[in-house]
């Protein structure tokens, strides 16, 4: 436990390093689901920093082997958990997929991208969950297909309460390397943020839809 919090530590202290996380109570960030909210994480900036893309794939690969041991495949949602996916599963020797939102409008009109067969067990990598929707939307595709799904993993959680009820009733396996709480709380330490900003951050999420019609 005490290792899990200093590497969430370490990991949030990353993400604000490389301006990753954008916080701002002022001027909020429009999601693609319409929520609107004052901070946003863009973890393929992760991609740019060789020693701290490396740092976070060998996060990902400690995890797997304590919490959930080797699958037959790793899947990547996409579009933000592919290139992450890809390291985990190189490191592993494993076979890599990736999975659409929805099929592809042309060709094959494929939703799972990549060789996997039915029966085999998987391990979905994600770079951030937000509301759980995508992770969710990416298993029932696996799951329709025939896979047998070993848990979830994601380098960033805002931990808000519709994505712990999400998985909750799907009876699913998650886990995050590093989440919110820890990191707005590292941001106050370090002065990148104020004691009032961290406060409507704490507001937000615990009422995301009320505190955009402040």
């Amino acid at each position: 436990m005490k290792r899990s919090k200093e590497i969430s530590h370490k990991i949030a202290e990353y993400l604000l390093q490389m301006k990753a996380v954008k916080l701002d109570t002022q001027h909020p960030f429009q999601w693609s689901s319409g929520l609107s909210s004052p901070i946003y994480c863009d973890n393929r900036v992760i991609l740019s920093y060789p020693n701290i893309r490396t740092f976070i794939r060998q996060q990902f690969v400690d995890f797997i082997n304590e919490h959930f041991g080797k699958s037959d495949v790793i899947a990547g949602v996409a579009t933000g958990g592919i290139a992450i996916g890809i390291l985990v599963a190189q490191e592993f020797g494993l076979p890599f997929i990736y999975v659409r939102p929805e099929p592809k409008k042309h060709g094959l009109s494929n939703t799972i991208e990549g060789y996997v067969e039915k029966g085999q067990s998987v391990i979905v990598i994600e770079d951030l969950i937000s509301t759980g929707k995508s992770s969710l939307n990416a298993i029932q595709h696996l799951k329709d297909f025939g896979c047998s799904i070993k848990g979830v993993i994601s380098v960033f959680t805002y931990n808000l309460k519709i994505a712990q009820e999400n998985f909750k009733q799907n009876k699913l396996q998650v886990f995050s390397l590093s989440n919110f709480d820890d990191l707005i709380r590292i941001a106050l330490e370090k002065e990148y943020i104020s004691e009032n900003d961290y406060e409507q951050l704490k507001e937000w999420q615990h009422n995301p839809e009320g505190w955009a019609k402040q």
